[in-house]
């Protein structure tokens, strides 16, 4: 009965938004009323949608394998928490969490967006009252999660063994929360278009959306790449497989179009330009959202594999950015630049920064879709692979990475090259400095990482010195400098964190692809390996069962350089209802740096073959992108951001009103 209850909350859910959508687009300048109901549907959605997508979690935890859904993806010797997450571990039922995250956003805004300007706030939710109207139907009609099996059956054939991790058990949420979030602007953009009203306050309405979207998108992405590099046992920590380009792309649009709403904000600048990256953005979140489930990619993150559905996801795709494009296309000519700058000011510098960011995500789009449409025309078939994305991608990053300290160090409207350059050469010399001796002391031959190097600590140092130079250190008593610097403003703060966060992020990605070791050998229970000063001792391999799988469990004792020695466990799975395999590598920590193991077969002396990494700082590739959202709530968190218009103090309210009476 909850099933058929929850399927019918879906309904509801669906008939709501399409009657909101229709009336707040229809009489979106004309009647409070209309307004005030398309505010409550949006609020009702939430709390349907969220009806239904807890009595889908019921059938899974509970085991009711007459639900189609659990039957195929569920198990009863299944963990609890697996239980809950293989909820969104399959097609339909990610399809429901996405249709509750897209009605949570819009709930948000209706509820925080009352002190919105009524026409705009109409419009911006009967826009996100037709995304919802697409995705219900699109789940109802071709994607019912709520589908019943007559018989039951009697056990169900397990969730798939790599997805039973706490990884994709957070990983599908915060990435959902980042996609879905960019649906907001997209509406905001769409709604300035219709109503012709863009300037520096929609900006300012527009950038907490941005901003919390950003931050949710950083984190799935950080929790996706370090769940495959745990999980899928092959050492590394980005493949660019097309599944990850395609929430990477949103991520590099939506970082130009935090920066560009700045400017907006500021300057009342760049209009078109951001209402284009609001666009997109969310495209792009769309065709990610096609790639995973249309059945032309072949990957661990694709939920699907029916062209089918994948023609009405395309369909869906095609509608929201056509839509999108030609309104755009109709009102672009008529918008005004705004706010003139020089090329050498902050405006410029953010402005650079957007062309290469923008740059570098057409370079990824090309490399990504152009083997599907030339398979898709001629039949041939080609990689595009991690040495094309690498080399184009470095060569865009380069220059942005040069330029990115000197943007907060910049003024606005127009500014000194020379005196800024003068105020960063302390960094650069350090970075310089700190770079000859890594490259001397670890005796590396001749290469292109010690550039690399150079500019992770140039970034870094360029974020700090933008802070020791605001607190006036060495111009004002030492006292006076820490407390200036503690008093400083949130979004300075946020600014300077989010690119150290990029620099430390450089380092590690440098380091690691550089300087990693690595030893394949053949061991036996008793046997020592050698990499990079650790000692490798095998010391047990047996079997043992788990809650839904039978495991081999290895154990090695690793002695590092200081002579304290740790455990590392390593295990190849079979779950029972699969027979699948999976394999858990052994990771043991060093400071930022990580000793990685995994075992494989056996070979014909009876001995395993071992894979062992040592991955100099690699945890700083997951630390900075952690150090950037932090920096993102840092600035969330500065009501200059959550808000767009303050309200008036209640004193000054009321005297406003008895002046206007007199």
């Amino acid at each position: 009965m909850l099933i058929e209850l929850g399927h019918y909350a879906l309904i509801l859910t669906f008939s709501i938004a399409l009657i909101q959508s229709v009336l707040g687009l229809i009489y979106w300048r004309k009647d409070n009323r209309i307004a005030e109901f398309v505010r409550l549907a949006a609020i009702w959605q939430f709390f349907l949608t969220l009806f239904s997508f807890l009595a889908l979690i019921y059938a899974f935890v509970v085991s009711d394998f007459s639900l189609s859904l659990a039957y195929q993806h569920s198990y009863s010797l299944q963990p609890l928490i697996y239980k809950i997450t293989g909820t969104w571990g399959n097609h339909e039922g990610s399809i429901l969490l996405w249709i509750l995250t897209l009605t949570l956003f819009n709930a948000a805004v209706a509820i925080f967006g009352k002190n919105l300007p009524t026409q705009l706030r109409t419009l911006v939710l009967s826009m996100q009252g037709v995304m919802v109207v697409a995705f219900a139907g699109f789940s109802i009609f071709t994607s019912n999660p709520f589908a019943r099996l007559s018989p039951a059956p009697f056990e169900g054939t397990d969730l798939n063994p790599i997805l039973q991790d706490i990884g994709l058990a957070l990983h599908p949420p915060l990435l959902y929360l980042g996609y879905v979030g960019f649906s907001v602007c997209f509406s905001f953009a769409i709604a300035a278009l219709i109503s012709g009203k863009i300037d520096a306050v929609w900006a300012r309405w527009v950038r907490p959306w941005t901003i919390i979207s950003w931050i949710f998108l950083t984190l799935g992405n950080v929790m996706g790449s370090y769940w495959a590099y745990y999980e899928l046992g092959w050492g590394g920590w980005w493949f660019w497989d097309p599944v990850e380009n395609s929430s990477f792309m949103p991520w590099l649009v939506g970082t130009a179009l935090l920066h560009s709403a700045i400017v907006m904000e500021k300057r009342n600048a760049l209009k078109i330009w951001t209402i284009f990256l609001a666009i997109m953005t969310f495209s792009l979140s769309l065709l990610g959202a096609f790639l995973v489930r249309s059945g032309i990619l072949t990957s661990v993150h694709a939920f699907a594999s029916d062209p089918t559905r994948g023609l009405v996801l395309l369909a869906l795709l095609g509608f929201f950015i056509g839509v999108a494009f030609t309104l755009f296309a109709l009102r672009a000519p008529s918008l005004r630049a705004g706010g003139l700058f020089a090329p050498i000011s902050r405006e410029g510098s953010l402005v650079l920064n957007n062309l290469f960011l923008a740059t570098a995500t057409a370079a990824v789009l090309v490399g990504t879709l152009y083997p599907l449409f030339l398979d898709a025309l001629t039949g041939e078939r080609i990689s595009v692979g991690a040495p094309f994305f690498d080399l184009t991608f470095s060569i865009l990053m380069v220059p942005l990475l040069i330029i990115l300290p000197f943007g907060a160090f910049l003024s606005w409207k127009r500014a000194d090259l020379i005196a800024v350059t003068q105020r960063l050469m302390g960094a650069a010399m350090l970075a310089l400095l700190i770079t000859i001796i890594i490259f001397m002391l670890t005796g590396r031959r001749i290469s292109l990482a010690p550039l690399g190097i150079y500019l992770g600590f140039w970034v870094s140092f360029g974020a700090i010195a933008d802070l020791i130079f605001r607190s006036k250190f060495g111009k004002i008593p030492f006292r006076e400098s820490i407390k200036r610097l503690f008093r400083l403003p949130k979004h300075i703060w946020s600014t300077a964190l989010a690119h150290l966060g990029v620099g430390l992020t450089v380092i590690g990605v440098v380091t690691v692809s550089a300087w990693e070791s690595e030893n394949i050998t053949t061991m036996q229970v008793g046997q020592n390996a050698e990499l990079a000063g650790y000692n490798i001792k095998f010391t047990v391999a047996e079997e043992r069962k788990g809650p839904n799988y039978i495991t081999e469990h290895f154990e090695f004792d690793v002695t590092g350089k200081n002579g304290k020695t740790k455990k590392a466990v390593s295990e190849k799975r079979v779950y029972v209802a699969s027979s699948m395999p999976t394999t858990e590598a052994a990771i043991l920590t060093y400071g930022l740096s990580q000793l990685y193991i995994t075992v494989g077969d056996l070979d014909v002396d009876g001995a395993r073959v071992v894979r062992i990494w040592f991955k100099p700082y690699i945890l700083l590739i997951w630390f900075g992108p952690l150090l950037m959202a932090g920096a993102g709530f840092l600035s969330l968190s500065d009501r200059k951001a959550r808000i767009g218009i303050p309200k008036l103090a209640k004193n000054r309210l009321s005297r406003n009103k008895k002046v206007k009476a007199s």
